[in-house]
């Protein structure tokens, strides 16, 4: 028996499978910053100032959305209010052609601003 004991070990030891390699690190995807046009943290006001009236208006929870549309683009405004309390400002925007395809915010915006 004590013969079979180093044999038995050396076979469990045979059947034992291979240390794995650890996982790659993953990779930490950052977003871009976005690019706005200035938009970021304004009121509503202050975009109806700029743009005019939306042509839609939105409540979505404790968010506000501004959409205006005007020569082929259409700027989606998201407002907030700060934890604190306070005005609701512009969190994020989106940008569009009519077709649904992104567009470039810097055009959207000029598109808009212009008479």
């Amino acid at each position: 028996m004590r013969r079979l004991t180093p044999a038995f070990t050396l076979f469990v030891a045979a059947c034992a499978t291979a240390p794995q390699k650890p996982p790659p690190p993953a990779t930490v995807v950052t977003p871009s910053p976005q690019r706005s046009s200035g938009l970021l943290g304004l009121s509503s006001s202050e975009l109806v100032q700029r743009f005019g009236n939306p042509a839609l208006q939105v409540r979505e929870g404790a968010g506000l959305k501004l959409q205006f549309r005007r020569r082929g683009c259409v700027l989606d405004a998201y407002l907030y209010a700060p934890p604190q309390g306070g005005v609701e400002r512009v969190a994020h925007i989106d940008t569009r052609y009519p077709t649904g395809a992104d567009a470039n915010p810097q055009s959207c915006v000029a598109a808009l601003e212009s008479p």
